[in-house]
């Protein structure tokens, strides 16, 4: 599976967000080229300001392998992950970060800050932006424009 098909994967979770109000961001992990975690946000949902979609992934992918490390994983998510959702990937050790629209009011892997890239840290992975980034923030734009 490459980027650009488990990116579509998590535009689809990211359309479900907007079923229960939650801004559409969706997230995917993938392990010898499979998926084995899908999630979108569910901040509205559950009333978890904590439950973002990165973050839900991240859960479920550790406990599908049954570790914390995903150093064999890559993150798939429609939307530049903030501070929050950054700290996540790298307290999993996540192999591989791709991402599609960035976020130029919270992104902190290259809009904002630079948190997957900062060499005083223990890990940096790869990052890889801009996969199917239009489609992306045309699902945003869409969704942020009908709450005007």
């Amino acid at each position: 599976m490459n980027h650009e098909e488990a990116m579509r994967v998590a535009l689809d979770e990211a359309r479900i967000a907007t079923t229960h109000g939650d801004v559409p961001v969706g997230a995917v992990v993938v392990h010898d080229g499979k998926i084995i975690a899908q999630r979108h946000n569910e901040r509205e949902l559950t009333k978890d300001p904590t439950a973002h979609a990165e973050v839900l992934a991240i859960r479920d992918a550790s406990e599908v392998l049954g570790s914390w490390r995903l150093d064999d994983c890559t993150l798939v998510v429609t939307l530049e992950p903030c501070v929050m959702c950054a700290g996540a990937v790298l307290s999993s050790r996540m192999g591989t970060l791709v991402y599609g629209a960035a976020d130029l009011k919270a992104g902190a892997t290259a809009s904002l800050y630079s948190v997957t890239s900062d060499p005083r840290l223990n890990h940096n992975p790869p990052v890889f932006h801009g996969v199917l980034a239009a489609e992306s923030a045309e699902l945003l734009q869409e969704f942020f424009a009908q709450l005007r």
